[in-house]
């Protein structure tokens, strides 16, 4: 094991305030007592399967989140050894230690095999305190633990089963990691890789409809959120307001909420109102009648007549004209819409779901968006988080995806090299799962066959990053992420409040950081900042001189 300190420094207390965290996320110490008495309630009331579900995908999250944090701070440490920052965080936090039998990681491929032994499992300790032996398995949250890190570490989905448990009696909890495809099967814990049970409901209809519905991809909290409100909402005539950034996936929302309604059977219709001329608009929702306008050579029913009966969904609905806002207004209040140049009402039932990348109170008030039309599409609003805020999707979705295009262009790509999944992992992605898509299947045309996925393929030409190289203590080369950089700049210009003499004081505060941390020999101080022994010298004398 390499050594835990770089880990432990970032665990932090502060009694006088009441805090602890690990690096910068709050953390609280917990009793086996109170750890099992919430474990015990939560089968109680929810079932074991329930119960193994949840603690699983809060382990998960967890576990993805710590592999940030093994990148973040071993990054000039060999493969083998930022991953067992995992493991070593684990224990740091007292779920038990763990021990490598085998190990064999493929940073080319993202591939992971490996047996470990957990010692002291305090699950397997707690369920055997309240419950005595087991016949399976218990160690629920250290198994998502474990998956979610390896998956987010690797790139790729990687299960981490259970096959030996001290809760079954065996002397320490036996863990085996293959990729998800090798086990081959749907046992419980693959469920830390399937969409919730309304997801799944919805993707069963849609193969039966023939409808693409493989997108509805996530396991993080953002992501579970939406769905929680989609659920609660889809069964009602609610009209359901997406709103989230260009890219966010609020069609497929729209979609799943359709095939979780009684309307499930009957038509969804799609239009994207800023696609469409402004003198079009009303004739595509509404319809027009022959002679309407030069060009109206026949009679046709609108998006509204189409979807009756089942669901309209309105992408973009700020671009609609103010005319067409108005009777777009009565169509929902009356149930009634005119054709275009027609005196004929026509009764329709149809639901409205609408979407938004842009914010429509501010339109209300410029006056560009009707208020009551906003108070009539906005009855039930989901948010919808955009990817940067959902990174443990990203190795489910970069695998699906991958996936995905290997099959449509009968690619053969193994997976993702260690950087180009650091690369995905922290990049803000504007377009957010729009662009991941692209940028995958863009991947797997480049990628020559049997070869992994690189940086390169990813970013091509002036789309590709900046990296910034550096060598570490060790003399190899570093990869420094311009993205953080530049947020950590920003954070220390305001932590500096902002002074003229802000950039001299970053500057003395990083030059004696690093001169302290190398305890005072400078040329390791240079080589951590990137420059000779020679220029730190004349930094720190013109800093420390008087005046």
């Amino acid at each position: 094991m390499p050594d835990i300190r770089d880990l432990a420094e970032h665990l932090r207390f502060s009694p006088a305030e009441g805090r602890i965290w690990m690096e910068d996320h709050r953390s609280v110490l917990l009793s086996s007592t109170a750890f099992g008495s919430l474990r015990r309630d939560i089968m109680d009331r929810l079932g074991t399967a329930a119960a193994r579900e949840m603690y699983g995908r809060i382990g998960y999250a967890e576990g993805t989140r710590d592999a940030g944090l093994a990148r973040k701070l071993r990054p000039d440490q060999s493969y083998d050894d930022a991953f067992m920052a995992g493991p070593q965080a684990h224990a740091l936090a007292g779920f038990g230690w763990t021990q490598v039998v085998t190990m064999d990681l493929q940073p080319d491929s993202g591939t992971c095999f490996g047996e470990f032994l957990v010692h002291d499992a305090i699950e397997a300790s707690v369920h055997l305190e309240l419950f005595g032996p087991s016949s399976e398995p218990v160690c629920w949250m250290l198994i998502g633990y474990a998956s979610g890190f390896t998956s987010a570490f690797a790139g790729r989905p990687i299960l981490l089963r259970e096959v030996e448990c001290r809760g079954m009696g065996a002397p320490a909890c036996r863990l085996v990691a293959r990729p998800l495809e090798e086990w081959g099967d749907t046992a419980p814990d693959t469920a830390l890789y399937r969409p919730a049970p309304e997801v799944n409901r919805w993707m069963r209809q849609a193969r039966e409809d023939g409808v693409v519905a493989e997108d509805v991809i996530g396991i993080s909290a953002g992501f579970g959120g939406a769905l929680h409100l989609l659920n609660k909402a889809a069964p009602s005539r609610a009209t359901l307001l997406f709103l989230g950034e260009t890219g966010v996936g609020k069609e497929v929302f729209a979609r799943l909420a359709h095939r979780l309604s009684g309307r499930r059977n009957q038509p969804f219709v799609a239009v994207n109102c800023a696609a469409l001329p402004e003198n079009l608009i009303e004739a595509e929702l509404f319809g027009v009648v022959r002679g309407a306008y030069t060009g109206a050579t026949a009679s046709r029913p609108g998006r509204f007549e189409r979807a009756n009966g089942g669901t309209l969904f309105l992408d973009e609905i700020g671009a609609l004209s103010g005319p067409a806002q108005s009777k777009l207004l009565r169509a929902l209040q009356e149930g009634e819409i005119e054709r275009l140049g027609d005196v004929q009402t026509r009764r329709v039932d149809v639901r409205v779901m609408a979407a938004t990348n842009v914010d429509l109170r501010a339109a209300v008030a410029r006056g560009e968006f009707r208020e009551d039309l906003y108070f009539r599409v906005a009855t039930f609003p989901v948010q919808i988080p955009p990817l940067r805020e959902r990174r443990d999707d990203i190795p489910l979705l970069m695998e699906h995806f991958r996936h995905r295009h290997c099959a449509s262009h009968g690619r053969r790509v193994p997976g993702f090299t260690a950087r180009a999944v650091q690369a995905l992992l922290s990049y803000e992605f504007p377009g957010n799962i729009r662009e991941l898509e692209h940028r995958v299947e863009r991947a797997v045309l480049l990628t020559n066959d049997d070869e992994p996925i690189d940086l390169p393929h990813l970013f091509v030409g002036e789309d590709r990053p900046a990296l910034m190289l550096s060598l570490d203590s060790h003399g190899r080369l570093r990869t420094h992420d311009p993205a953080t950089l530049r947020r950590r700049a920003v954070e220390l210009l305001a932590a500096t409040g902002g002074e003229p003499d802000s950039l001299a004081a970053i500057e003395r505060e990083l030059i004696e950081a690093a001169v302290a941390e190398a305890r005072g020999n400078l040329s390791a101080a240079a080589r951590r900042l990137g420059l000779t022994r020679r220029q730190v010298a004349l930094r720190l004398e013109r800093l420390r001189r008087p005046g």
